[in-house]
């Protein structure tokens, strides 16, 4: 049984996220956390999206996403399977 420790997975999420957020990835990532982790972070990655493109400044946007994942994990670790499939799709994508 492969165990990971939440804030690890949130740290990893926050770094994936946000550098989907600003590249084509993100309309398939905003599509995916729509539907498995709510409308609330769907809303969460638009606004990253536009405040990346307001102002540089990923490592702001990966703190907030830190906080935002860690929150979900603690309150539902149910669905940290569903959020690390999230990362390693997202982290596929971007590779390509």
């Amino acid at each position: 049984m492969n165990v990971v420790h939440p804030p690890r997975v949130a740290w990893e999420g926050a770094r994936t996220f946000v550098t989907a957020a600003g590249c084509d990835v993100y309309w398939w990532l905003s599509e995916m956390v729509g539907r498995y982790l709510g409308l609330m972070f769907e809303l969460y990655l638009a606004e990253t999206r536009a405040r990346l493109r307001h102002r540089d400044d990923p490592y702001a946007e990966m703190s907030l996403w830190r906080v935002y994942l860690q929150t979900l994990l603690e309150e539902r670790p149910e669905l940290q399977p569903i959020v690390r499939q999230l990362i390693d799709e997202t982290g596929y994508r971007l590779a390509c």
